[in-house]
């Protein structure tokens, strides 16, 4: 059975992500992941398929692909779900990987298991190779979103939530729910095709 990197869900929802970073440079208890769903259709597709790239299953953290792969309107991929508050910080402990249909383990315990093989603390596993040397990105990494927002009560670690991020994740959510609204629309006319009402008169006596 194939394993693939980088994949997960959140504990709670059972909500899809991606994980970017498995270990946030300076907060080694928290990660940060892109959830899928809240992303629009051509920025799901392209994550999607730098998750399935040798490249990406290649890297360390996928935040390292990401950091050079452009999005189709030509908008770097780290950068652009960073600025559009997509890239969300949030506990290691409330996320766990599911590398295929049948695995899941938390993301906490698999940092700490991979320090235990390395002989390091889980803060010397951000940014580093795989032989444990320290690694530098081609890009500095962001900075966290702050208090991003996550569906069903998932709370950030940050307390202060500004206006430009909440805007843009309901910009996002009102585009992708559109769209989604416009394809079941679709679907159920063919479907059953919407009869047209007919205005009946009633002759006077």
């Amino acid at each position: 059975m194939p394993i693939t990197k980088h994949v997960g869900r959140l504990i709670n929802n059972r909500r899809k992500v991606i994980v970017a970073y498995r270990v946030v440079p300076g907060e080694p208890e928290n990660c940060l992941i892109v959830t899928t769903e809240n992303l629009m259709a051509d920025e799901h597709d392209s994550l999607m398929k730098l998750v399935d790239s040798d490249a990406g299953q290649q890297a360390y953290e996928l935040a390292e692909g990401m950091a050079r792969t452009q999005l189709p309107d030509g908008r770097n991929m780290l950068a652009a779900f960073h600025k559009t508050g997509k890239l969300l910080k949030v506990e290691t402990s409330a996320v766990e990987m599911t590398p295929d249909i049948k695995s899941h383990v938390n993301l906490a315990e698999l940092n700490q298991l991979i320090a235990d093989q390395k002989g390091v603390t889980i803060a010397d596993l951000a940014l580093a190779g795989e032989g444990g040397s320290k690694k530098e990105l081609q890009v500095a990494p962001p900075a966290p979103a702050a208090n991003a927002y996550l569906d069903e009560g998932v709370a950030s670690t940050e307390e202060v939530i500004t206006d430009e991020i909440l805007a843009a994740k309901y910009r996002s959510d009102a585009d992708r729910l559109s769209k989604e609204a416009a394809a079941l629309r679709r679907q159920a006319e063919e479907l059953v095709p919407t009869k047209k009402k007919t205005s009946k008169t009633t002759a006077s006596a």
